[in-house]
């Protein structure tokens, strides 16, 4: 089989997944009593989810951007956004991290300097999932959902395996981008992914080798990093899904929607779906349903959530053609004698 062959039949079978969980998470939900939730939903907060989506990407941008000037090299915000943009239309039809490779190549264009883009880009995404993971897990110690399904005696150890796990992170992240002790930190996390199947364990040691390339950076620049990250996770990201829940009037504590945006987000980075969908929409409606928030409610909020991702794409295709039109220029103002 050959490599387009394969590759085709992959994102076959992504958008496969895609329909099933899509097509299951309609199942739960009665279409008619559905339909008069999307007749009731307050709309105006849509806005505010398209907007502070925006507002994310924007500060995301600006932290790759710090990146890549540490790198040597200087990118505007302008550009980091667009390609942002972008990658949002590609990703509704490449999965996951793949559609990623659409930004890398933007700013290679860009830039001339892939090596480095890739390593500034693997950072990024990187110190970003780990903040998303430990508020996820923080989230999770802090309501400890499995009180309404567990008996008193064992509902201690879903925080203390979140807790172990937190320690953990947080004890590898930093002897990891430690100078003096991440050589044997990333050797012992490279013999970790071994035993994983070939593509994790290729794309794990890609993302080891680019960590490594950081511990010269210094406490100051990661902190920097990560302090940005934790602004646009826990104060924009949050928001963002707060606003999704009361357009869907969905009622659902802080805490709850802390780890929802957290657990939506990895599972994201699977490259099992396509735009996350069906994913989004299962882990919402399964996961709300624990607190007892209606499944059409649910469901609604996961849309107005896709539809964010939905209007980056949107703003993805007018970069799209300005830059068309800008390279048409080009070539016409070339060509004249």
């Amino acid at each position: 089989m050959s490599i387009r062959t394969s590759q085709g039949v992959k994102l076959v079978a992504r958008f496969l997944v895609a329909a099933v969980l899509f097509a299951w998470a309609f199942s739960q939900v009665d279409i008619g009593q559905f339909w008069r939730t999307v007749s009731a939903a307050r709309w105006h907060y849509l806005l505010g989810v398209w907007f502070l989506t925006v507002l994310f990407s924007l500060l995301q941008s600006y932290a790759l951007q710090v990146i890549l000037r540490r790198q040597g090299c200087p990118v505007g915000l302008h550009m980091l956004f667009a390609a942002t943009c972008v990658t949002a239309l590609y990703s509704l039809v490449l999965p996951g991290i793949l559609s990623t490779g659409v930004k890398w190549y933007i700013l290679k264009r860009s830039t001339g300097k892939g090596t480095n883009v890739l390593s500034g880009m693997l950072y990024n995404q990187v110190t970003l999932a780990l903040v998303m993971i430990v508020m996820g897990l923080a989230g999770l110690i802090v309501t400890n959902p499995t009180q309404a399904i567990l008996p008193d005696a064992r509902r201690w150890v879903l925080p203390l395996a979140c807790g172990v796990l937190l320690a953990i992170i947080m004890l590898l992240s930093v002897l990891a981008l430690n100078e003096r002790a991440g050589g044997p930190v990333i050797r012992l996390l490279t013999a970790m992914v071994r035993p994983l199947p070939s593509m994790v364990r290729e794309k794990g040691r890609e993302v080891l080798t680019q960590i490594a390339a950081f511990q010269a950076s210094g406490w100051r620049f990661h902190l920097a990093i990560a302090a940005i990250n934790v602004v646009n996770c826990v104060f924009i990201g949050l928001l963002i899904y707060l606003f999704a829940a009361k357009a869907a009037a969905v009622v659902a504590s802080i805490g709850v929607l802390i780890w929802l945006n957290a657990v939506v987000y990895v599972l994201g980075r699977i490259p099992i779906s396509v735009a996350n969908l069906g994913v989004r929409e299962v882990t919402l409606v399964g996961l709300l349903g624990l607190y007892g928030v209606d499944k059409s409610a649910a469901l609604l909020m996961s849309m107005v959530l896709f539809s964010s991702l939905v209007f980056m794409a949107l703003l993805g295709v007018v970069y799209k053609l300005l830059w068309s039109v800008g390279a048409g220029r080009l070539t016409a103002s070339n060509a004249v004698p």
